[in-house]
């Protein structure tokens, strides 16, 4: 399955540094506006240490941890919803993507160009959910005048229930607040997907903080706004320094460990941002196992074994007819699959069973 999370923000802030640490790529991160026109599009393989115990007990040939991809869109301006800058670009790549990594400015460097002439993380953050709730409003409207008259003169079912949508989301985005904190009837969902609205999609976002604050958050009076800001959207933020991030992601897995060590951290910022998109996705994990295998499984939250059978190949689903199924944890403890049987711990799941991350399943099917 194929998702997407964006990385946008104002220009200069350090979206492109991020992007280049995240995939091991490398792509243009300039001290102007604007260097990123077209977006970077990569595919990301996410951190699962369990994906390595796993290869540990069963030796495969090859082990393979699950991805999704990570795009890099140019930097947003005040405006960009009238078209300023590369507005409609701009917000026509992110309609595409399924989830926002909002990259925020906060530190001082006088060598570091900022659009907005100084430094001010929580008016940088509200300047880009300005352009994208007028986007949306602009949406809303456009889509309003379509559906009106066929609501008020037809009666037509459907319409009457567009257009009380819409108008819900109108007075809802006119008041300052976001799709993605309105109350939507399931009813109305599938309408709402239709529209690709800006402020509907999840939203992380990272604090790209001074290398001397990295490790001293509690004194960096600029992560804690965006913290608190963040709290009080329900939304989370994870702190980096870009540059650095950079810097370890081109070391060898040992050389990266060791520097890990040394700053006292399991994970780097980056993995963090990985993860937590990832769960901010409502994503999860599955694994196969064998002689031949060992593969993480990316699913949506609440799917059903014969869709995430689906996944691995589409007869598995066509013709499913049960899977076993046990819990990672439980392998590590009782350390192999004849151990967990003797105990006990291999559940048979029918057609119902709706998967849970850290599954090890194994799927019997017949076409």
């Amino acid at each position: 399955m194929s998702l997407t999370a964006g990385i946008v923000g104002l220009p200069n802030v350090g979206k492109s540094t991020l992007f280049n640490a995240i995939t091991r790529s490398q792509v243009e991160a300039a001290n102007y506006p604007f260097a990123t026109i077209k977006p970077n599009i990569k595919t990301v393989e996410v951190p699962d240490e369990r994906v390595d115990r796993l290869a540990e007990i069963f030796h495969p040939r090859k082990a393979v941890k699950t991805t999704f991809e990570f795009t890099d869109i140019a930097g947003l301006v005040k405006g960009a919803s009238k078209g300023e800058g590369l507005g409609n670009q701009f917000l026509g790549n992110i309609r595409e993507v399924d989830a926002i990594v909002h990259v925020v400015r906060c530190f001082e460097n006088n060598s570091i160009v900022h659009i907005e002439d100084t430094v001010d993380p929580i008016r940088d953050i509200e300047i880009v959910n300005l352009e994208l709730a007028l986007a949306d409003l602009e949406t809303v409207n456009n889509r309003i005048s379509k559906v009106e008259r066929r609501a008020l003169t037809t009666k037509e079912r459907e319409a009457i229930r567009e257009f009380e949508m819409l108008k819900k989301l109108k007075k809802a985005l006119e008041e300052g607040k976001k799709v993605r904190n309105i109350d939507i009837l399931e009813e109305e969902k599938e309408i709402l997907r239709n529209y690709q609205l800006l402020t509907s999609k999840p939203v992380i976002y990272v604090a790209n903080v001074a290398e001397d604050d990295v490790i001293n958050l509690d004194d960096c009076h600029y992560y804690q706004k965006v913290k608190k800001f963040a709290e009080n959207e329900n939304n989370e933020v994870v702190a980096i320094t870009a540059q650095i991030e950079e810097e370890i992601s081109a070391l060898d897995q040992q050389s990266r460990q060791m520097f890990l060590d040394d700053l006292g951290i399991k994970n780097s910022g980056l993995d963090e941002i990985i993860l937590k998109t990832y769960s901010l996705l409502n994503l999860c994990t599955f694994f196969t196992v064998g002689d031949d295998e060992v593969r993480a499984w990316t699913f949506t939250k609440g799917m059903k074994a014969p869709d995430c059978a689906g996944l691995i190949h589409t007869d598995f689903k066509k013709g499913f007819i049960r899977a076993e199924v046990y819990k990672f944890d439980d392998l590590i403890v009782y350390g192999s699959e004849l151990a967990l049987k003797e105990a006990g711990k291999i559940r048979v799941e029918g057609k119902d069973y709706a998967c849970q991350d850290g599954d090890v399943m194994f799927v019997r099917f017949n076409v």
